[in-house]
C-alpha cells in the first residue's frame, strides 16, 4: 500500500530535500524550500507490464512539413524564425507590467482576424483576470472585435478536457503557467510540482492536436523565469520580453527556440493602443543623440541576423571615496572591469581611481564580445573630454594583451552604418569592402588612446607606464 509523506523542493532550481533548511546547497537561494507531498509506491521493475515495440521511420518523412502561420506581425515573426510552427509550445516571459499580455492578445486578435492569411481558432486561458479584465484589454488595444474566445480557469484537468477534441483550437495562449494545477499533486500552485505537470500535460496536447501553445511565465528577482529550470527544456522556443520601464521601447529575445535562430530580436514600442512594431531600430535608438558629445561612442553591433546601432555613454568622475564606483546599465560589469584594467596594464591609462558610470542608451542589453573597442572608446573620451569623431560607429573585440580582435559579420554591421548615414568606422583589421565608409583599423588598445590623449592630457591621464611609451 502507498505511504503519504512529504519531502521539500527548492522552488528556484527543483532540488529535494528530507527536512527544510534555509539555504538550498544546489542554488544558494534563500528561503526557496517549500513543502510538498508525495505518495511512495513499491518500485516496479520492467517485467511487470507488457511493452510494445517502437515504429521506427527515416530522416526524409512521408510528407511535407506543415506551413507555418503567420501571425502579421513582422517583428514577432522574425524573433520565431518565420512564423509559428504547429504543435509547438513557446515559453514568454518577462518582468511583471512588461507587455506580455498585451503582446500574446494582439498575437491571437490577429490570427484569429486573419491579417496575415485565413482565419485560425484562437483560444485565451487566463488564470489572473477575470473576463471583464481581458475585455477592458482588448478593448484599449481596439481589438475588441476578434473573434477570439475566452475562458478563465486553473484546472490543468478542465483546460485539457476542452482542449483534447477534434475541434481542439489551432492557438492556445495560457495566462500563466504559475496559476495552474493538477488535482492529483497535493502542492499549491506555483511550485516545482505542479508547474513541471501542468507544462507536461498542456505540452502532450499540443503535439497531438498540433495546435500552437503559448505559456506565460513569471520571472524572479534574478530575472529568470520562475519555477523548475526543466520548463524551459519542455517547451520549443523561449522568448524573453525585456525593456526599462522608463523608455518606450520593449525587446523581444530568443534565447532558445528549437525552428530558428537564437539571440533573434524583434523590437517594439509601448503606446496607448499597446505595443507598435518598430521596423529600423537603429535609426530610433539614435533618435535623440546628440553629437559630437564626449564620453558617447555608437556601437554597431548585431542581434541575432539583424545589425543594430546604439550609443553607449560612459562618465569618468573623481572618487570621493576609498573604493571607486562602477555603475554598468545594459552591459557584463566583468567586462567593464576587464576593460580598464587593460587600459592602465597595456596603454598606461591611470583611470582605476576613478569612479566609471556606463550606460548602453534605449534599455538595450548588450551581450557580444565586440562592444570592447565602443566601450573603450567611450571611456577614452570621457577621460580626455574630447569627442569620438562625428559620424563615427565603433566595433571590435579587446584581448588581455590590448590586441583588438576581428569580429564576425563585419559587411553587415557596416553596411546599416552607410545606411543611417555614417561616414566612418574604427574597426579591427579585416579583409573585405568598407560599404563606402572611411576605415581606421586599430590594431591595438594604445592606437585608440594616443586620438584621445594628446600630450597635455596624457600628463594628467596617463600613469608612468604610459609616460614612458609616449617618449
Amino acid at each position: 500500500m502507498a505511504r503519504a509523506h512529504s519531502h521539500f523542493v527548492c522552488q528556484s532550481c527543483g532540488a529535494v530535500y528530507p527536512k527544510w533548511a534555509g539555504r538550498c546547497e544546489a542554488c544558494g537561494g534563500w528561503n526557496s524550500l517549500v513543502e510538498e507531498a508525495v505518495s511512495q509506491s513499491a518500485p516496479k521493475g520492467l517485467g511487470a507490464g507488457k511493452a510494445k515495440k517502437l515504429a521506427f521511420a527515416g530522416l526524409e518523412g512521408g510528407g511535407a512539413a506543415a506551413p507555418r502561420r503567420l501571425t502579421g506581425i513582422a517583428e514577432f515573426d522574425r524573433v520565431c524564425g518565420g512564423g509559428l510552427v504547429p504543435g509547438t509550445a513557446l515559453l514568454v516571459g518577462g518582468d511583471p507590467g512588461i507587455g506580455k499580455s498585451t503582446l500574446l492578445l494582439q498575437i491571437v486578435a490577429a490570427l484569429a482576424s486573419g491579417k496575415n492569411g485565413r482565419p485560425l481558432a484562437c483560444l485565451y486561458v487566463s488564470g489572473e483576470e477575470s473576463l471583464d479584465q481581458v475585455r477592458l484589454r482588448a478593448a484599449r488595444l481596439a481589438v475588441a472585435g476578434s473573434p477570439v474566445m475566452l475562458a478563465t480557469a486553473t484546472s490543468v484537468r478542465d483546460i485539457a478536457a476542452s482542449l483534447d477534441g477534434k475541434d481542439a483550437p489551432q492557438i492556445v495562449v495560457i495566462d500563466s503557467i504559475q496559476t495552474l494545477y493538477v488535482d492529483s499533486i497535493e502542492a499549491a500552485p506555483g511550485t516545482v510540482s505542479q508547474v513541471r505537470a501542468s507544462a507536461q500535460e498542456l505540452i502532450r496536447l499540443a503535439k497531438e492536436r498540433g495546435f500552437t501553445l503559448f505559456l506565460v511565465g513569471h520571472v524572479t528577482k534574478e530575472g529568470m523565469i520562475a519555477g523548475p529550470r526543466v520548463l524551459e527544456h519542455m517547451v520549443d522556443t523561449v522568448l524573453y520580453f525585456e525593456g526599462d520601464r522608463g523608455h518606450q521601447f520593449r525587446i523581444l529575445r530568443a534565447v532558445k527556440n528549437r525552428f530558428g535562430p537564437t539571440d533573434e530580436i524583434g523590437v517594439f514600442e509601448m503606446t496607448d493602443r499597446g505595443l507598435a512594431e518598430v521596423a529600423n531600430p537603429s535609426a530610433l535608438f539614435l533618435a535623440e543623440r546628440q553629437s559630437p558629445v564626449s564620453g558617447t561612442a555608437v556601437f554597431a553591433g548585431m542581434e541575432g541576423t539583424r545589425p543594430v546601432l546604439v550609443e553607449i555613454e560612459a562618465l569618468v568622475a573623481p572618487s570621493l571615496l576609498g573604493t571607486p564606483r562602477r555603475a554598468v546599465v545594459g552591459w557584463d560589469g566583468n567586462r567593464l572591469a576587464m576593460i580598464l584594467a587593460v587600459l592602465e596594464a597595456r596603454c598606461g591609462v591611470a583611470i582605476g581611481a576613478r569612479d566609471v558610470y556606463l550606460n548602453v542608451a534605449g534599455g538595450l542589453r548588450i551581450a557580444e564580445p565586440a562592444a570592447d573597442l565602443a566601450v573603450a572608446a567611450a571611456l577614452l573620451s570621457a577621460l580626455s573630454q574630447e569627442p569620438v569623431p562625428d559620424k563615427t560607429v565603433v566595433f571590435g573585440e579587446i584581448g588581455l594583451s590590448g590586441e583588438v580582435r576581428p569580429v564576425g559579420q563585419a559587411e553587415a554591421r557596416l553596411r546599416e552604418a552607410a545606411k543611417l548615414g555614417f561616414a566612418n568606422a574604427f574597426t579591427p583589421p579585416r579583409k573585405g569592402g568598407d560599404a563606402g565608409l572611411r576605415l581606421a583599423e586599430i590594431r591595438h588598445l594604445r592606437q585608440l588612446a594616443a586620438r584621445f590623449l594628446d600630450r597635455t592630457a596624457a600628463a594628467a591621464a596617463l600613469g608612468p607606464a604610459g609616460r614612458r611609451q609616449a617618449r
